[in-house]
């Protein structure tokens, strides 16, 4: 039997979907969570064989004792994953220090989780991306500014979705960020004129896709965290071929193999010196795991299939028994506490009802991306689901 451990099974809280179609596969899946075990859902008790409490995943050398127990216990660990971006490093660590080979090891983490390491990948794969400068110092920067112009965008260069990301329009906005900002590495990059939109996908341990999305994000991420604002996005219908060819090239591109993935890029709406014209693709940055919150209950509705068991699927046999059925649009409404909405739930339940497939409360650590009340929706068509965006997002 395969041993497989999961890192923090809890969270997101649909993730027990993963561990149950691992078990339902015969693979012996092993939690590790700080999360008490009388509190988790009775559906991920039922998919792990054991629970393994630390009182911190923070805590290396806890959550270290507690695959060395596993090891023990059940001999050699064939995989460890949490298929969340937090805990990428903390699993390729674990992976290297066990000699668990079937998922990124430590010196892997340079191009998958830094996005000036990314950009030689994506040029690889023969992917333009937006030229940049590693922010060291302010006269270094704002020469940098100068030559591509104003308004650049600084972030992390090791960050996780759009935290700690500024959009710079000028000198004095460039002075107020090296006079607040921490200790952090930074990138500072030309302003993309686009939207974003995805390549998800699971790939196997051959390195080909057995599952293909993805998404389009019609505003800016980082305005949504930065102004409180609510966030939109759906799943397309239909992945255009121009998105798979980039996507796949990218994989390549990156070595991926035996994960899930979920690969960023612009579509310039405009011409733009030095990177294309409008309609051109551009890379972003790559995330080794699926995409964020109820996305992958979303590939679901919009194919109507399972996720969870396609990618565990791949785990244990090396192929898919799954297939997708009629496709449709799938569309997220997350709107902010405090803002006064024309529709109640009452409204649109009783407009979209027939559509809706999920909603509710999104969780704390969510909320700064995705917002506080959630509405999943699928749609035939697109100006259907443009319709029920505008009807949501309408204030009094």
């Amino acid at each position: 039997m395969k041993n497989f451990i999961f890192l923090s099974p809890n969270f997101p809280e649909s993730y027990w979907k993963f561990c149950a179609e691992l078990k339902n596969n015969g693979i012996r899946v092993l939690g590790i969570g700080d999360c008490p075990y009388d509190e988790l859902k009775p559906e991920l008790k039922s998919s792990l064989n054991e629970y393994y409490r630390v009182s911190n995943l923070e805590n290396y050398d806890e959550v270290f004792r507690a695959v060395a127990f596993f090891t023990y216990t059940y001999g050699k660990i064939d995989y460890l994953e949490s298929n969340n971006e937090y805990w990428l490093e903390r699993d390729a660590r674990l992976r290297t220090e066990f000699h668990i080979t079937s998922g990124f090891m430590q010196e892997d983490m340079e191009k998958v989780k830094y996005k000036s390491a990314m950009k030689a990948y994506y040029a690889a794969a023969g992917i333009p991306t937006a030229r940049y400068h590693l922010v060291k110092d302010y006269d270094a920067a704002a020469a940098f500014a100068a030559e591509v112009g104003y308004p650049v965008v600084v972030k992390p260069d090791n960050g996780v979705g759009a935290s700690s990301t500024y959009r710079l329009s000028n000198e004095d906005e460039l002075k107020y960020f090296f006079a607040t900002k921490d200790n952090v590495q930074y990138i500072m990059e030309e302003m993309v004129k686009g939207y974003v939109r995805t390549y998800d996908a699971i790939i196997d341990a051959e390195g080909e896709p057995v599952f293909e999305s993805g998404n389009v994000t019609p505003n800016s991420l980082m305005d949504v965290v930065n102004t409180n604002d609510n966030s939109i996005y759906y799943i397309v219908k239909e992945l255009p071929p121009e998105v798979v060819d980039v996507g796949r090239r990218t994989v390549k591109a990156f070595g991926v193999k035996g994960r899930f993935v979920h690969l960023e890029y612009f579509v310039l709406t405009e011409d733009q010196k030095g990177l294309g014209k409008k309609g051109d693709i551009i890379g972003l940055e790559v995330n080794m795991r699926p995409a964020g919150g109820y996305t992958p209950d979303m590939y679901d509705f919009a194919y109507e299939t399972d996720v969870y068991k396609i990618w565990a699927d791949m785990i244990a046999f090396g192929k898919i028994t799954k297939p997708l059925g009629n496709r449709h649009y799938c569309a997220f409404v997350g709107r902010r506490d405090g803002k006064s909405f024309v529709m109640d739930d009452q409204a649109i339940l009783e407009k979209y009802g027939a559509n809706m497939k999920m909603q509710g409360r999104l969780p704390d650590a969510l909320s700064g991306a995705m917002g506080n009340q959630m509405y999943i929706a699928n749609f035939q068509t697109e100006e259907e689901m443009q319709d029920y965006f505008r009807d949501l997002l309408a204030e009094n």
